[in-house]
Formats: structure tokens, sequence, C-alpha cells
């Protein structure tokens, strides 16, 4: 037998980036749920565009994982294995503040990349379209909704199966993604695909600067205008925890409009008051839920239908609800009720309980601004609140945008039915068919503005 397949797929996100490995059998390109992931490693530092200013930096971190591929990938085919690096929203922002900067990263992640014998193809910023895409491609290739293996022995589309949504939630923006009961009424929220022989058409958006780390950023900003000038009153952290920041890391992001007159070396002091109410009032202002007359929305005047079925909720939506253990199906009240227990604790009490956690500062006003995000800005209310499934892997893959990345880019997913292919060489018919993604409208806007 032909030994598996192999392809590689950077995840370079605005806080850090990852490294998947996975691994298919060799002549099965065109079944389902086949590809699995061998292996993922964490990149040391920060986010690719944190290298702004020391580009060369940003390709030398990525090569101990590249290095540790190498071990994993057996030599004889490295060079036959597919390798991408895909950047999402921190690259996104670069971009918007400085486009040369942006592509002196590219260069020299591209150098570093290239000098490992695998088939690399290329590093690009996804639209949010498309990182919202891929990752409803991800959960339902992995969740087996799109196509099965019956008893009949042939593969089939699932019969009365719904496919599921995605959630996800990275530092630098957040995707939904849903095929909705109704027509869209806003093109640029449409994508249609055509997968084993069915039409896919699904609503996707995706918000800019409302990822975990950029919302939290607006809001310290927004408590920052408030207060005494060199003062800033937290009600999101806890009573008795303080830290300092400076002016330039407070307002060094476009998701954060500067003062007029900033003195970046200035030192804020945070102080927590542990005020749910504040905390949830103060989250509420860094959106704006108003919609248009005759139109559903879900905030900012962005269209959006009203959510249908099942959704997994992964990335950012995961972490800060897992450490709260309410990642198993509970009701929007008992979440509540947990969040705002969970603020009302000091500093003194939640050190005593998670000696040894970093972040334990952030996850009330993490899980705080979840809750505002789907509840007041996506709309699940105390009855589609169930439908929300809180997950982190299937099976032994990660969820997130990389695997359905993959299997568009090397033509691993056929537009048409499998009893179609018979007698065909998977290799003639997987160049010839790709996906269509029509919105990606907004990919080529960006190109040629």
């Amino acid at each position: 037998p032909l030994p598996p397949q192999y392809g590689m797929v950077f995840d370079a996100g605005s806080t850090h980036t990852a490294l998947y490995i996975y691994q298919w059998p060799a002549n099965k390109e065109n079944g389902t749920g086949i590809v699995s992931q061998v292996e993922t490693c964490t990149v040391n530092g920060s986010g690719i565009s944190s290298y702004a200013d020391d580009p060369a930096e940003a390709g030398a971190s990525l090569k101990p994982c590249l290095d540790k591929a190498m071990t994993i990938i057996p030599a004889e085919q490295q060079r036959d294995t597919p390798a991408y690096l895909g950047a999402t929203a921190g690259m996104r922002l670069l971009r918007e503040q400085n486009s040369t900067k942006a592509e002196q990263v590219f260069t020299e992640v591209t150098k570093a990349i290239r000098e490992y014998p695998v088939d690399f193809r290329g590093a690009q910023i996804l639209t949010g379209n498309e990182e919202g895409s891929f990752g409803w491609i991800t959960v339902n290739y992995l969740l087996d909704t799109l196509i099965k293996f019956s008893f009949a022995e042939k593969w089939e589309h699932p019969q009365g199966t719904e496919v599921l949504g995605a959630l996800d939630l990275g530092g630098a923006s957040t995707q939904i993604t849903f095929q909705p009961g109704v027509t869209i009424e806003d093109k640029n929220t449409s994508v249609l695909f055509r997968l084993y022989g069915t039409n896919y058409s699904l609503y996707t958006h995706s918000y800019l600067c409302y990822g975990q780390t950029q919302a939290l950023k607006m809001l310290m900003a927004a408590l920052h205008q408030v207060s005494q000038p060199l003062d800033i009153s937290h009600p999101c952290y806890p009573r008795g925890y303080r830290e300092n920041i400076t002016m330039g890391e407070l307002y060094n992001s476009p998701c954060v409009p500067t003062p007029s007159t900033p003195s970046l070396t200035q030192v804020l002091m945070v102080t927590g008051t542990g005020d749910p109410a504040a905390c949830s009032a103060a989250m509420q202002k860094l959106f704006n839920f108003s919609c248009g007359t005759n139109r559903t929305c879900g905030f900012n005047g962005v269209y959006q239908p009203p959510v249908r079925g099942q959704f997994f909720a992964f990335s950012g939506f995961y972490y800060a609800f897992h450490f709260l253990n309410l990642t198993s199906q509970q009701s929007l009240t008992h979440v509540n009720t947990t969040v705002q227990a969970f603020c009302n604790k000091t500093w003194q009490e939640l050190v005593e309980t998670f000696p040894q956690d970093e972040h334990l500062q952030t996850y009330c006003s993490a899980a705080t601004y979840i809750l505002t995000l789907l509840v007041d800005g996506y709309k699940f209310d105390e009855h589609t609140w169930s439908s929300i499934h809180f997950t982190q892997k299937a099976g032994n893959a990660d969820i997130g945008w990389t695997l359905g990345f993959m299997l568009n880019l090397t033509n691993m997913i056929p537009t048409e039915p499998l009893e179609h292919l018979k007698g065909h060489q998977p290799s003639l018919w997987a160049g010839a068919i790709s996906f269509i993604v029509l919105a990606i409208v907004a990919g080529l806007l960006a190109i040629l503005l």
C-alpha cells in the first residue's frame, strides 16, 4: 500500500501561531472524515503581526515547529507535503495600519518556510468570510454531517442531518457562520458551497476588532476615557487586583482610537472594582445593537438572519467557559448566575482558589464579553442557547479554520456525489474540481483598493 500523505498549515493568529500537521491515506482523497490531525505545535512568542518592527524574528520564530514537523513527516515524503500559512485578523489589522510592514513580515515567514524541503504553497491573509467558511467546513467535515458511509456500503448524503453552525472567537476578530432558514438579504454575508453534490447557502460574517483581546482593549480604553487621566477603575477586574499599563500598550491598535495627545510612556494604574453589573453595562457600550427598520441584524448595523440549528463554539468561546465549567450545555440562567458569582469574587479569594493561573484576572471580562456577544450581539436567547456546544476538539482534531482551509486548497472535498466519480483516478478529478466561493468579493476589493 502507498504510504499516507501529509499536509501542514500554519495558523498565524493575532496572539499566537500554531502549526497543524494532517495525515490521510494516499488513495482515499475522495472519502470523508479520513483526514486526521497527527501533531500540533505552538510557536513561542506572540502572533506574527507583533514582529512588525523586527520581521526577521517572525520567520525565525517558526523554525522550532518546522524542525519538529521534519521529524514527524518521513524524509522521502516531505517534498510532496503541501504547506500553507494563513494569517487572520492580527495581520488584517497590521495591513490596515502599515501595509509595507505586513509585506515584510510575509517575506520573512515565506523565506523561513522555503528553507525546508516541503511543497510550500504560499502565505496569505484570509478574508473574514474565508475564515468563517473554513471553520464551518472543519466542523461539518469532522462531525460527518456532509456525507456518510451508509449500511448499503456507499457514500450518501446523511438523511435528516442538519449541518452545524460555527462560532469562532479569536484575539482580533469573531466569526459566525450558519445555514439560515431564509434567503440571505445581504450578498456580502452570503457564501455558496457545493460539497459532495449538495448545495449549501451559508450566512457568514466576521467582525474585525471584536476578537477577545481587541474587544477587552477597547473596553479598557473606554474606561480610561471616563475616569481620571492616570487611573482606570475596572469593574470586570476582581476587587483588590491592580496592574500598570502604559498609554503606548493601550493605544497600539487600529481598534482603539488614540486620544488627541497621548504620551505613550505615561503609566496608567488599573484597579479592579469587581462589579458584575457595571462590567456588563460597560461591555454593552462597545456595541451598537440598534437595527434599521425591516431587517434583522447582529450588531453595528450588520445584517444577520435569526440564528438557526445547532452551533459549535470554539477557540476563545471554549477557553473561558471551560475554565468556569460552563461547557456542558447548561441553561443561560445558570451561565449568567455562574459568571456573576465569579465576577463577585475578590482577587485574594481567586488567588487562593486558583494559585497557578496566569489569566486569572481576565476570566470575568472574557466571560462577560462572550455572553454579551452571543446574547445581545448574535441574538441567542434562553431557548436557542441550548443549541450552542462549547467545544475545542472533534475526535482528535482541533476545531478551527485550518482543516477546512487545507481540504479546500488540496481539492479534497469534491463538488459532485462520490458515486459519479467511480473509476476515475482521484488525482485527475481532484485537480479539476474546486469550491465555488462567492464571498471573496471582499478579498478582491481589498486587493484592488
